[in-house]
């Protein structure tokens, strides 16, 4: 058994953060059926590299899902549209604002098919205030937020993260808001509509930044690999690549300077609290350094584990995916579709102890399960 099983969602989105929510559905049991126009709507089919003429983009994000067919640009295409959404639970669509209200769409009239039907509607910036019909991509709302002015090197420009990352912060709470809107009904019987913008996910996501600048005005600014208020946590190059090394508290700074055979380092008035290790912090880098050089980071690992202190290799993708831990946790899996053959993926993290999340089906082509479109309803 599956939570989410008998549970249909309609999934209009396309590229990353609905769509990656979406997939998170399906594989805790949602029958997600992708609605497509028949030329295609989604621009991440067209972005390498690829398998077998499959985008690797694409097939990050659409595994377990059906896909089929409609042009909801058409009387007939609405009509039918409507047909499904009375057998569905949820709706998710990334439309730009007003765009479902001109096809006809709206929640407003969903709700006259399906009163229980959970209406989901990711944009960059909301359905309100004025940038509301603006199109936002994950970079612009990088920019916007402010996330890229505190990432970077100090003395470097302003810089996106390495991963889109506000889609995919979007892609939880895509998930988040759905399933407690899903609780929500099981208690009013009655569906509803979420406003997601991909802003507000990132400006909710500056954490500590936002926090310290709304309370005492601190704007936190680019440090590389430092952190904004402890120390030493950062990035220290060994003699054979770089090392972070994370000592979050007073004790393990005192565990660390044992580990360093440097224990007086620990009784300087200038290192003694985290906030003198932050006013004398480029002092205290330098002294780490010299030592950290000294020997290569698997050596380093063995101390900092023996010492508890957190720490870990800088890896590349390659050396993150083949790392031990990763596999003893077998977090990767394969999928084969008939048509373009097996695919490897990252496995769904969330690890249950009576639950084992399937992985059914590959993503589907264009319009792959359209012959399961009998008349105008998919039988649930």
């Amino acid at each position: 058994m599956q939570p989410l099983e008998n549970i249909r969602v309609l999934d209009l989105s396309r590229v990353y953060a609905a769509p990656a929510g979406s997939m998170m559905l399906a594989d805790l049991g949602a029958e997600v059926i992708r609605v497509e126009h028949p030329n295609g709507s989604d621009s991440m089919r067209d972005w390498g590299p690829f398998l077998n003429d499959q985008s690797t983009y694409y097939l990050c994000a659409n595994r377990n899902k059906k896909s089929i067919t409609l042009d909801l640009k058409t009387n007939e295409g609405r009509e039918k549209f409507k047909e499904l959404v009375k057998d569905a639970d949820i709706i998710l669509e990334n439309f730009k604002t007003g765009d479902m209200t001109r096809m006809g769409l709206s929640y407003e009239e969903l709700k006259k098919v399906n009163p229980r039907i959970i209406h989901c509607a990711v944009t960059g910036f909301g359905q309100t205030g004025p940038l509301a019909y603006e199109p936002g991509f994950d970079p612009v709302i990088q920019a916007m937020s402010g996330l890229m002015h505190v990432t970077g090197s100090t003395e470097g420009e302003a810089t996106r993260v390495g991963v889109p990352i506000a889609d995919i912060l979007t892609s939880q709470y895509v998930v988040i808001s759905i399933l407690a809107a899903l609780r929500m009904r099981d208690q009013t019987n009655e569906g509803q509509f979420i406003d997601l913008a991909l802003l507000d996910v990132q400006m909710s996501s500056l954490a500590n930044v936002a926090s310290a600048f709304l309370n005492t005005g601190f704007a936190s600014e680019r440090l590389g690999n430092r952190h904004n208020n402890v120390a030493p946590y950062q990035v220290f190059n060994c003699a054979d690549g770089p090392l972070m090394i994370c000592v979050g508290t007073d004790g393990q700074f005192q565990k660390f300077c044992l580990m360093m055979e440097h224990e007086e380092w620990a009784k300087d008035a200038r290192f003694m609290t985290n906030t003198m290790r932050k006013q004398n912090e480029a002092e205290l880098v330098k002294m780490i350094t010299n030592m950290t050089m000294t020997k290569t980071r698997d050596e380093w690992i063995v101390l900092l584990q023996q010492y508890k202190i957190p720490g870990g290799r800088v890896n590349t993708v390659a050396e993150a995916l083949e790392q031990p831990q990763f596999m003893a946790r077998d977090m990767i899996g394969e999928i084969e579709h008939e048509q373009y053959g097996k695919m490897k993926f990252v496995k769904n993290p969330l690890k249950f102890s009576s639950l084992n999340i399937q992985y059914k089906l590959a993503p589907p082509t264009l319009g792959e399960h359209t012959n399961e479109f009998q008349k105008s309803s998919l039988p649930k």
